[in-house]
């Protein structure tokens, strides 16, 4: 089941200290239960913790943590508390998070399975949870297939599909800096459906494609692509790297001066990565998730509070991405009075969060024919510094999910029930 990470280890050490203390598995502050004693509701993480994506995978554990924080302080879920049980996926070993995923579900006996950041690893755990009959909630994959192709009836979806990213940005990209575009993409599942979103979008608008370059997941030393980038000589080059990746090809990509010729740009953006790399490389046109300055949306204020006490720093997407994972489940439980999962995936189809939940000017809701969130999405350009700490991104232009996505229809999707 491949070996966990020295810090990995730790964590685990402590979940299970902190279990033995409280006589229940459980993290987080006390909580008020209907009757002592009751046998904990189970939230089984597949995440990394090690590897390019670590970073994100570490945020969306603790939006979970702190969504179940404030979900056992309420009174759990059914009036039973509520445990999170995190596994380390690696970023790249898809092998191992499959392992983790039904070491989850078969041996720690989760109620419900949350993850992965990597989309192929989303891809295959949904089908072991699929397999496995659980309710499943993807957080960070955003290959178009976990709401399209590869649906099921047990797996619903926070963050967006690459289509839905793609679309929000592209026009704004061909009008403003040129119709000629190179990509530099990551070489599996995320990288690959972003390119084609983009591609689509070219074919749309009568843009022309420079070239591409597949890079493999975790390079460090991006020369040979962003040299065949500057070669091709096109009017926008597209990065659709992220995480660790991310950071190492924007850093270069200034190192090697491609700023001062070509204007910089992609479809998703991380907060995570804008910390990661120095003032100068804080460059481009961008999509954010869900972002923290928000002033007049109601609960943002007090959210970002929470995370800063809890985390010493403001949420980001990924810690969004954990918060709303975890209160969509509890949520409809308690509401259906029921754990099992397939009433409550009949629940979620076309469940709106509430506003302390959505975080956001419209109300997200899961579509019912493909069971992907419809958020907003916040097309706007990173800042080198912006005029408080941890504000690195500029909102330009706010866009519906549902405008964006592509129709049901045209996803692939068909549900079958078991």
């Amino acid at each position: 089941m491949g070996r966990l990470s020295t810090a990995g280890r730790r964590h685990r050490r402590l979940v299970l200290k902190a279990a033995a203390a409280a006589g229940i598995a459980q993290i987080g502050a006390p909580f008020i239960i209907k009757a002592r004693g009751e046998v904990p509701i189970k939230f089984g993480l597949d995440d990394p913790l090690t590897g390019t994506y670590a970073e994100l995978g570490k945020n969306e554990q603790m939006g979970c943590e702190y969504a179940i924080d404030q979900i056992n302080a309420r009174g759990g879920i059914l009036g039973r508390p509520v445990q999170l049980i995190v596994e380390d996926s690696t970023s790249a070993d898809t092998g191992a998070a499959v392992q983790k995923a039904r070491k989850l579900i078969e041996r720690d006996k989760v109620d419900f399975l949350l993850g992965n950041v990597n989309s192929a690893m989303a891809l295959a755990i949904g089908q072991v949870s699929n397999e496995l009959k659980t309710l499943h909630i993807v957080t960070g994959g955003h290959t178009d297939a976990v709401t399209g192709k590869d649906c099921h009836w047990n797996v619903f979806r926070v963050c967006n599909t690459t289509r839905m990213e793609t679309n929000s940005v592209s026009k704004v990209l061909f009008d403003r800096y040129g119709k000629k575009w190179f990509f530099i993409t990551p070489d599996y599942a995320f990288g690959h459906t972003l390119q084609l979103g983009f591609e689509a979008s070219l074919k749309k608008f009568g843009g022309v494609e420079a070239g591409a370059a597949l890079a493999p997941l975790g390079t460090t030393d991006y020369s040979s692509y962003l040299i065949k980038a500057q070669a091709a000589d096109p009017d926008v080059i597209l990065f659709l790297t992220a995480g660790q990746d991310a950071v190492n090809s924007l850093k270069q990509a200034v190192q090697f001066g491609l700023n001062k010729r070509f204007h910089i740009a992609g479809a998703q953006q991380e907060l995570e990565v804008l910390e990661g790399l120095p003032p100068d490389a804080r460059i481009g046109t961008w999509v954010f998730e869900w972002y923290w300055d928000q002033p007049n949306v109601p609960h943002v204020a007090e959210y970002v509070a929470g995370i800063r006490k809890k985390a010493g720093r403001v949420p980001t997407a990924r810690h969004w991405f954990g918060h709303v994972a975890v209160n969509s489940v509890a949520l409809v439980a308690n509401q259906e009075k029921t754990l099992d999962a397939v009433k409550l995936a009949r629940a979620l189809e076309g469940f709106k969060l509430p506003p302390d939940v959505g975080l956001m000017p419209d109300t997200p809701f899961y579509r019912a024919g493909n069971h992907q969130l419809m958020p907003d999405l916040y097309v706007g350009h990173a800042v080198a510094q912006g005029p408080r700490p941890d504000d690195l991104f500029h909102v330009d232009q706010l866009v519906k999910g549902i405008d964006a996505a592509l129709p049901v229809s045209e996803t692939g999707c068909r549900l079958t029930w078991a």
